[in-house]
């Protein structure tokens, strides 16, 4: 079963481009042991006829009645489809160009007439590519024209040979060519290759992966041409993934054979014995046939490949009967229940049924233990890892009612316990699901967490917002800047930079900006008083200018009369931090003051608030600091002390 043990994969793309009718036609079939592909150009413009379906058509039908990789089979069907098309030519004469190819998924014979061409790429790269059957072809092998003109050369069309000629009709058939795996078959009409070149085409199987994406890549680059006309195109591609692996010959069984063959030619000498020696030569036959089947499923069977075996003992067993052999029947009987079994085993996991998968392999164990060929061992394995994939599919069931019932914690650690269960188990299906679920799962959890803290972070925002309100500056800042802290674990930047004028904001309110020191304007001063500097903490203006003979809190402050200077009164030991009370006696300068026990003073001052009292006489100069030590105070002309 070649098809079986191999892996081709095909597509096509067909249209009409501009016109009404597409006069193309590809088709193909693939057979258990062989492959026939055919693409045809319809040359003529017969209406009711479709010469290239009427020639692919024959072709197929012809193949499929006896498959053949004979290249003399192959002519026949050519020349039988070409016999047709003359046949039906009743109004018009129909013809058409035609590329054949016959594959048995090992080797391939293709065969063409007219210009329908075959690439071959392997390894991303042109392996061969058909010959047309047109003088523009002969022009090229001469010389005379180049590669790169060739396919826009006025002469491409001008065909020497194309089927339904009327004279005579020389197809070319190659000879047998080898496929090897990733090898690519590109078949098309003249629409394709005369606006794609090789370049482009080895650009588009680069970017493919699968005959669909190739076709329609050649498709897109025929149209990106954006040519006035777009002419019929048609492009198959046939991906040979895999290619079934031929059995080396045996030379020993021909010889064999032979010899057989002519020891019965020699024993018989005519007539009966004659048929005697036939028979007796087609009984050896079989018997070399059953042998070599048998030990073909045992070698299948050693390497663990019980599909090939299961086939290989078939057809043993199907020889020993032809022999009337019951002992070698019984025992390729045998031989075939246990790669039968471990064949179902192998699906059943696949399918994922692992309880069968089981039951398969426990069968095929008890059998097994009587027949060399069959790795006890292996089949152990196969079930302790069933097994295995079995619990752990419990576990994925388990991570899923977690994952279903929100609790995802616990689905994110059920999960974790299966993936280290399936690396252990080599279960690559399994750990690629459970990447997936885990991830998944842990998305979840992300996004409950960061819900979470953005919920906590607002809280204490509005938190902040209550306490700015009720000018509790402290906890304000203190809920903003744990506010800040989540936001900024989060990413929410936003919302970072909105706490931090938050904090900033209920900073300046804590600690407002007091004016520097002899940065007032004496203008706002009553009466052009002196300005007051450095009274953080100190009462109002009002009460430290002492109109009225008001009372401060830290003794009385009052006035003696207009132009008359002040003095502190009644101070207690307690405004030492407002005032620095100025002690022992100095002469004072000119209109002076001088205290009831009879030293002189030149006015109050204070080292700690700077608050001097100034002259109510309009032009008095303000007061200096109190490093000066000197009187700046004025009183009024001939003015004294009180």
């Amino acid at each position: 079963m070649r098809k079986e043990n191999s892996d081709f994969k095909t597509a096509f793309v067909s249209e009409a481009g501009s016109y009404i009718d597409n006069r193309d036609y590809f088709a193909f079939v693939e057979l258990e042991d062989m492959a026939c592909y055919v693409i045809a150009d319809g040359l003529d413009t017969d209406r009711e006829a479709h010469s290239a379906k009427m020639a692919v058509s024959v072709i197929l039908e012809n193949f499929m009645e006896k498959p053949s990789l004979s290249r003399r089979k192959i002519r026949q069907d050519l020349e039988t489809a070409h016999e047709w098309l003359k046949f039906e030519s009743r109004r018009v004469r129909l013809k058409a160009s035609v590329l054949v190819v016959v594959t048995n998924y090992t080797r391939m014979v293709w065969a063409t007439c007219g210009h329908a061409r075959l690439y071959h790429f392997r390894g991303g790269r042109l392996n061969l590519r058909s010959k047309d059957q047109s003088l523009a072809q002969l022009l090229l092998e001469d010389g005379r024209v180049s590669e790169e003109g060739f396919s826009g050369h006025e002469e491409r069309g001008n065909l020497l040979s194309y089927m339904g000629r009327p004279d005579r009709f020389e197809p070319y058939i190659s000879n047998k060519t080898p496929l090897s795996d990733g090898d690519v078959l590109l078949l098309c009409t003249p629409g394709i290759w005369e606006e794609v070149e090789l370049p482009e085409m080895l650009d588009a199987l680069a970017e493919s992966s699968d005959p669909d994406s190739l076709t329609d890549t050649l498709e897109d680059i025929v149209l990106s041409k954006q040519q006035q006309t777009v002419n019929n195109y048609t492009a198959a591609a046939v991906y040979a993934n895999k290619t079934f692996i031929e059995k080396p010959k045996n030379r020993k069984k021909w010889i064999i054979r032979i010899a057989i063959l002519l020891l019965t030619m020699v024993i018989a000498g005519g007539g009966i014995w004659y048929a005697k020696a036939r028979q007796a030569a087609k009984l050896a036959e079989t018997v070399v046939q059953m042998t070599e089947f048998e030990q073909e499923g045992d070698e299948y069977a050693s390497a663990s490949d019980y599909p090939k075996a299961l086939k290989a003992y078939s057809e043993a067993k199907n020889a020993a009967s032809k022999l009337k052999d019951k002992l070698h029947f019984q025992l390729l009987r045998n031989k075939q229940r246990v790669a039968q079994a471990m064949t179902d085993g192998d699906e059943y996991v696949k399918d994922g049924s692992f309880d069968m998968a089981l039951d398969s392999y426990t069968k095929a164990l008890g059998e097994a233990e009587k027949y060399k060929p069959f790795k006890v061992e292996d089949i152990q394995a196969r079930i302790e890892r069933s097994e295995a994939v079995a619990k752990l599919t419990e576990v994925i069931k388990e991570g899923d009612i977690h994952f279903q019932n929100q609790d995802y914690t616990s689905a994110l650690e059920t999960y974790k316990k299966a993936y280290r269960a399936a690396i252990e188990a080599n279960y690559p299906s399994g750990q690629k699901q459970l990447e997936t679920k885990m991830e998944e799962t842990e998305g979840k959890i992300n996004t409950i967490y960061r819900e979470t803290k953005t919920l906590k972070a607002d809280n204490l925002e509005k938190k902040g917002d209550r306490a700015l309100a009720a000018l509790d500056y402290n906890a304000a800042i203190e809920a903003y800047s744990l506010a800040q802290e989540i936001y900024q674990e989060i990413d929410k930047l936003e919302r970072v930079l909105a706490m931090e004028r938050k904090i900033a904001k209920a900073d300046e309110k804590r600690n407002p900006i007091v004016p520097a020191a002899g940065q007032s304007d004496s203008s706002s001063l009553p009466d052009g008083g002196m300005p007051v500097s450095g009274m953080s903490g100190m009462n109002d203006w009002n009460e430290m200018n002492g109109q009225n003979g008001s009372s401060g809190n830290n003794g009385s402050y009052g006035s003696n009369g207009s132009g008359g200077t002040s003095e502190w009164s009644g101070a207690s030991e307690s405004n030492v931090d407002r005032a620095t009370r100025i002690e022992g006696s100095e002469d004072q300068a000119s209109g002076g003051t001088s205290s009831p026990d009879g030293s002189t003073s030149s006015g109050p001052s204070s080292v700690n608030q700077g608050t001097t009292a100034g002259s109510e006489e309009s032009g008095a100069s303000p007061a200096s600091s109190t490093s000066d030590r000197q009187d700046r105070s004025a009183t009024p002309e001939g003015g004294g002390g009180s």
